[in-house]
């Protein structure tokens, strides 16, 4: 009685072991995949090993976070003639196979995961079918699409008596996933103090408690340092700077000329002078970074680097934004060098005007590459421009029908960006014009004004002689 027990449980493990034989087993696995950049081709392998009759292979494209799975491939064996429709079924043997799916070119699209699924028929009964399946995920890469380094806050006057801070903004669009973002100053790479937060435009100057190193080594000489002091001694003695309002006519006043800090090119003053608040530290740099998904799946990325600008130290400095990403066997980069505007090139149109025609007084370039972009301020030396207004923001003057009053005016265009600023002057000749009398045209250039009065006093006179 007491063998009862053990026999009832080798029945179980008899029977368990002729129920496995019956339905056969089955595994799958799919071979792992690096990440893969797109454009190349890639091959997805489904291994698995059985014991039983396949029925089906069945690769699925999960998306919607597994909610939806695309059918991407099916192997059906009832209408394949690859296996043999008289395998003897009490004959146990393991086979092992391999499904593969190629993609061509592979996209961002692609990226996520797959699964495949696997069916074979039980050794029982063909009714039944036992399934398993195996899955991978497909991480997609691609490189970044481009690169632009920019300056925020666009265009911006040149400030001489206050500290500003000066951000440059390095957009990399397209890539996958986020990249490094870095910059670099003369090849040199920034020791930046990260921000989570950007600077606010109306910060002043940014601090850090990183000990300071001297810049005398890098741009500043003792030159340099002398104009500076020259013109702190020209503002306590009154003096000022002729950029700020030169008298009429084409030659500055030598009394109100500071030489060291002025430089003298035809019909343009180029600003020279360095500002009180100019040091010789080292700048300290403040760097903060943004990401914005794209619909694609694609990042981009925004690295801003904000410092106090010094335009004595920075002006003519290349500041370098370099890329690196794991799709790229090279980093990426893009260069600007800050520099100030110089001597910029006035083209007035019509060359030859005359009264009663609109005149346009355009900055076609500058006798250097200037970044960042500067803005452009036009006055009339002297007296107000033709609308009555004291000052034009912009790069192109427009004078509509001139009136022969402006012939011999002066117009100043002062070009400037945050590394400094430059006055250029023009004078506007106006000839007479044959379809309009002398002296018959109002300020707006039109036939009226003193003349026309006088010649109506004529004519009336003549009018009560005839009729005494």
């Amino acid at each position: 009685m007491r063998a009862a027990p053990s026999l009832r449980g080798g029945v179980c493990l008899l029977l368990a072991a002729i129920l496995d034989l019956a339905r056969g087993y089955l595994t799958v696995n799919i071979e792992p995949l690096p990440p893969v950049v797109a454009g190349d081709a890639v091959t997805l392998k489904c291994n698995f090993k059985t014991d039983g009759r396949m029925r089906e292979i069945v690769w699925y494209r999960v998306t919607d976070g597994g909610t939806i799975k695309q059918k991407i491939f099916t192997f059906d064996a009832m209408f394949s003639t690859n296996f043999s429709h008289l395998e003897n079924y009490r004959r146990r043997e393991d086979l092992v196979y391999q499904s593969t799916v190629r993609l061509p070119e592979v996209r961002i699209s692609d990226n996520g995961p797959y699964e495949c699924h696997v069916g074979i028929y039980d050794r029982a009964t063909r009714e039944k079918v036992v399934l398993a399946s195996g899955n991978i995920f497909l991480n997609v890469m691609a490189p970044p699409t481009s690169i632009e380094v920019v300056a925020a806050d666009t265009p911006a006057p040149f400030s001489r008596y206050q500290a500003q801070n000066f951000t440059l903004v390095c957009i990399v669009s397209g890539g996958k996933p986020a990249p490094t973002v870095y910059f670099k100053r003369d090849g040199e790479l920034i020791d930046a103090v990260p921000l989570s937060e950007p600077p606010s435009v109306s910060s002043g100057p940014l601090q850090d408690s990183r000990p300071f190193r001297s810049l005398l080594h890098r741009d500043l000489d003792e030159t340099k340092m002398q104009k500076s002091l020259s013109l702190l001694d020209a503002e306590t003695r009154g003096g000022r700077p002729y950029t700020e309002r030169p008298s009429r006519g084409l030659t500055p006043d030598p009394s109100l000329l500071l030489q060291p800090t002025t430089e003298n090119i035809p019909e343009t003053v180029v600003s020279r002078e360095f500002p009180r608040w100019v040091h010789g530290n080292e700048p300290v740099y403040f760097l903060h970074h943004s990401r914005s998904p794209g619909s694609d799946g694609t990042v981009e990325v925004r690295a801003l680097l904000t410092w106090t600008l010094n335009p004595q130290i920075d002006n003519e400095a290349l500041f370098s934004c370099e890329v690196k990403h794991p799709a790229l066997s090279m980093p990426m980069q893009a260069e600007v060098t800050l520099v100030a505007p110089k001597g910029p090139k006035i083209v007035m149109t019509p060359s030859r005007a005359r009264v009663g025609d609109t005149v346009r007084i355009l900055v076609h370039g500058f006798q250097n590459e200037v970044f960042p972009e500067p803005m452009f301020t036009w006055t009339r030396v002297g007296s107000r421009l033709l609308d009555g207004s004291t000052e034009f923001a912009g790069k192109e003057l427009v004078l509509e029908r001139v009136p022969a009053e402006l012939n011999g005016s002066m117009y100043r265009c002062t070009a400037q960006n945050p590394l400094g600023a430059t006055d250029t002057h023009t004078r506007l000749i106006v000839f007479e014009n044959p379809n309009i009398p002398r002296g018959t045209e109002d300020s707006n250039g039109s036939a009226s004004g003193p003349a026309g009065v006088r010649l109506a006093l004529v004519l009336a006179l003549t009018v009560a002689l005839e009729l005494t």
